[in-house]
């Protein structure tokens, strides 16, 4: 989650005719060579080879999508930014039968200290069966991913850039930094922070820029543990963005205050900045040594005017940037892949209903505005400046009380997001945690990505849709409402008994009944 200053050649800028507005008709360029018959590569492919990206593949693979991911990179980064998943990651990971992959390969944790580092202790009744966090380096996250993308069937290339993007009535055609070009119905921006896509798309990325930089990286420390607690535990007293977390083979993470924003924000730091700064604020380096990897963050925080040209879409830091305090990134990125898969494969078969795939942009933009407001206040409350630090004294108190703890922890961990579907019940537009029913688990019915209709009525019927739409008659102690409809990433779509208001709910999701 890096600031995004770099910019495009104008030699790689596709001319600027063939774009189109957000959520219009893609009908706009020649058609001469790019009908709806001309060769394709792909139905989708992917800008990016993340986890935002590899999550986007699983997910329109699961509807029979043909995906090509690209990544310009040549191997696995072997850089872990990213350390854990919050709750609705991990639901959404439990409800694709995904989960028990990672729970071998991370460590739960339920501690607190989530928001601004408050030290509160973890909240009780958290609205999930999940409540919990699972330490896992983002590497892992990453492997575990691909090795699901490749066994599911998406054709993943590396060292391939993308470098020119144009679209027409009938698809979109990719330029690689070699030449090539390949034709898909549709693409997506999973492309970071400084998102080729969206730079070649046009789309402004307003925001704040860097005002305070991080220095992050695994090396080794050559102090004795009681030193190194000791100094940390002093230095944490007014300065949070500071620490050293012990790693396997006598790593140890360390994150220190840059002294300034550097002018070339993907410029690695050198291991001398890196002692610099640890004698600065805590008066050693720690021996540090033999660094694994060395990296920089700042604050900006920008987002994406629009998710949607079209036929290309953005998602991830492409859409959204922000500093990783609460560790919200890489979980609103997979959580933005959950929103569109199922959508964009809607639009590939055919099946979806008008505004459908406009509604990715309706209901993610809201979640990422609300990740950059929270990180915007965490990084005031973890400055060091004397205001600051009253309103922290303040919070500190605030989060003593339990439903603020919780209130605040279930915002980082994404299970309070609510789409607005309009007025009604108080279960409509949020997820369903995974309830226990007479005959299993909710997440359990959710492994193929299709709607589902749990009635505990036994009188309902989505005979109509039942290629698109699961029902299974099942009870619940846990669901205090007659039926509801799920939408495949898991969000109540409806809630009552009534057929006809049912029928009359499902083409709204689910397009229209087969015959």
């Amino acid at each position: 989650m890096t600031d995004a200053d770099t910019t495009v050649n104008a030699d790689t800028t596709v001319n600027a005719d063939t774009t189109v507005n957000a959520g219009a008709d893609p009908d706009t360029g020649s058609d001469a060579d790019a009908g709806p018959d001309a060769h394709l590569d792909a139905d989708v492919i992917v800008a990016g080879g993340g986890p935002t990206g590899l999550m986007l593949a699983c997910e329109l693979r699961l509807h029979g999508v043909r995906v090509l991911v690209l990544e310009k990179e040549t191997e696995p980064t072997q850089q872990s930014r990213a350390q854990g998943l919050h709750a609705r990651s991990i639901e959404v990971m439990a409800q694709r039968g995904l989960l028990d992959r990672f729970l071998a390969l991370g460590k739960q944790y339920m501690v607190g200290g989530f928001f601004a580092g408050l030290a509160k202790s973890w909240p009780e009744r958290m609205d999930t069966a999940h409540s919990y966090v699972l330490h896992i380096p983002q590497t892992t996250t990453e492997r575990l991913l691909t090795e699901h993308a490749v066994e599911v069937g998406t054709e993943i290339r590396r060292g391939c850039e993308v470098v020119g993007l144009a679209q027409d009535a009938h698809g979109v055609s990719v330029e690689l930094a070699d030449g090539t070009r390949l034709r898909s119905r549709y693409a997506v921006g999973c492309d970071g922070g400084r998102s080729t896509v969206r730079k070649l798309l046009g789309v402004a990325f307003p925001g704040e820029p860097s005002r305070v930089e991080t220095l992050l990286g695994v090396m080794k420390l050559d102090v004795d543990p009681e030193t190194l607690a000791a100094v940390t535990a002093e230095v944490r007293k007014t300065q949070l963005r500071f620490g050293a977390m012990p790693m396997e083979d006598g790593e140890y993470r360390v994150v220190v205050p840059a002294e300034g924003v550097a002018e070339d924000r993907a410029a690695a730091p050198t291991l001398e900045e890196f002692k610099q700064q640890l004698r600065a604020y805590g008066g050693t380096d720690f021996g540090a040594h033999s660094p694994r990897w060395l990296s920089r963050f700042g604050d900006a925080t920008r987002q994406a005017e629009r998710y949607r040209v079209g036929r290309v879409l953005l998602a991830g830091d492409a859409a959204h940037i922000h500093p990783p305090t609460g560790g919200q990134g890489l979980n609103l990125g997979v959580q933005d892949a959950f929103n569109l898969g199922w959508k964009l494969a809607a639009e590939v078969a055919g099946w979806a209903p008008e505004g459908l795939l406009d509604s990715y942009h309706t209901e993610r933009h809201p979640v990422a505005a609300d990740v950059l407001d929270n990180t915007r206040a965490q990084i005031q409350l973890m400055s060091s400046e004397p205001g600051a630090q009253a309103v922290r004294r303040l919070m500190a108190e605030l989060v003593e009380f339990e439903e603020v703890n919780r209130y605040l922890i279930e915002k980082i961990s994404a299970i309070a997001v609510r789409y607005d579907f309009g007025a009604g019940h108080e279960l409509l537009g949020r997820r369903l945690r995974d309830i226990r029913l007479k005959r299993g688990r909710l997440y359990d019915l959710t492994h193929a990505g299709r709607g589902l209709l749990l009635d505990q009525t036994g009188r309902l019927s989505a005979a109509g849709w039942a290629d698109r739409v699961d029902h299974v008659v099942d009870v619940s102690e846990e669901l205090d409402a007659p039926a509801v409809l799920l939408r495949p990433d898991g969000h109540v779509a409806w809630v009552g008994e009534d057929q006809q208001d049912l029928l009359a709910h499902l083409p709204v999701w689910f397009g229209p009944a087969t015959a």
